[in-house]
């Protein structure tokens, strides 16, 4: 596509919300490669923190959330400028999956073990401790449910952070992702509250914001996210958008025929109020649950009907005035031919 004819193509579409399935391209970006993102798989997650360790490593990002919370293993809480992923733990009065609550591990190497790889069947490695059982136990013991869920910026076809930027600190890359640039960013905050996630945050102690770029430098080298390349379950996978969204609906597909009835993709769709997340998730469970917004919308969506409707407002206040004026000015006429 060239110059030309890509900028014919975005005349009269609204490009704050509805389907773009070429985001990088109606950035700017010619060639470009292919979209690429995160499907976290939180059936696999063990809630190691591998993922935290390796984004602040290789990001640099400031030390956080040391205080203890009471909130499980939970130390972080949250996404913010200096926690760039966020494993939740939500601890759940329901049966554990399918799992020998009794059997003693205490002898396993479990890091070796890791080190090895999987060698567990494909049809036993979709049962884990976040599955549900269906029943209690015949002794009655029905345990705890640990749901555990790494987090993340979710790279929005619509991005309303990146709409709202005043300086233009935060832009599409090549590969559809959206990073803040820390020079250019003068920490206004005008993003904090555009973004339906709640992700970005304004550090204090620099003034900028900042969130997941989803290791931008790394792909530039060919590399993929830190966070992906230490995850040891693959819970967090990265590739080709495109492909991971098969990949994603292979696996909900395998476990509902293993009986897991919950599981569901979330942020997959390129119709909804996003139009798409390039971070997205499958969960066991509500998204209100692990603290996702069940129906996000773009926060930047409304803004041409709200200009049209201001433009409106605008022409009808000024049409009212000439009338008042034309009025005045009429009478003043009539005014003045009786006096003569």
């Amino acid at each position: 596509m060239t110059g030309t004819s890509g900028r014919s193509s975005l005349i009269g579409r609204n490009l704050l919300a509805g389907a773009e399935p070429d985001v990088a391209g109606d950035a700017g970006h010619q060639g470009h490669p292919p979209r690429a993102g995160f499907f976290t798989d939180t059936s696999v997650c063990i809630g190691c923190k591998a993922c935290e360790v390796a984004c602040k490593e290789w990001n640099a990002i400031p030390e956080d959330g040391l205080d203890f919370t009471g909130m499980s293993f939970d130390n972080t809480q949250g996404l913010g400028a200096s926690t760039w992923r966020h494993v939740a733990f939500i601890e759940q009065n329901k049966p554990l999956g399918r799992t020998e609550v009794a059997v003693d591990h205490g002898d396993v190497d479990v890091l070796a073990l890791a080190s090895q790889g999987s060698g567990t069947p494909v049809e036993q490695a979709a049962i884990t401790p976040t599955s549900p059982a269906p029943a209690p136990s015949q002794d009655g013991q029905t345990g705890l449910r640990w749901l555990m869920a790494s987090d993340v910026c979710k790279h929005c076809t619509h991005a309303a952070c990146l709409d709202v930027c005043p300086t233009g600190a935060l832009f599409r890359t090549e590969f559809g992702t959206v990073v803040v640039q820390d020079d250019i960013c003068n920490g206004c905050g005008y993003c904090v509250p555009a973004c339906p996630y709640g992700v970005v945050d304004v550090r204090p102690e620099d003034g900028g914001a900042h969130k997941c770029t989803l290791c931008y430098d790394r792909l530039g080298a060919g590399q993929e996210p830190a966070c992906a390349k230490a995850c040891p379950t693959d819970s967090i996978q990265f590739g080709p958008l495109d492909e991971l969204r098969e990949r994603a609906a292979a696996r909900v597909e395998e476990l509902h025929r293993l009986g897991v009835e919950d599981a569901r993709l979330y942020g997959h769709d390129p119709e909804d109020g996003v139009g798409g997340d390039g971070a997205f998730f499958l969960l066991l469970d509500e998204p209100e649950v692990y603290g996702l917004p069940p129906d996000p919308v773009v926060t930047t969506r409304d803004l041409p009907s709200m200009w049209r409707h201001a433009g409106a407002a605008a022409l009808t206040l000024l049409g009212g005035v000439a009338a008042v004026f034309a009025a005045q000015a009429g009478v003043s006429g009539r005014r003045t031919g009786r006096r003569r």
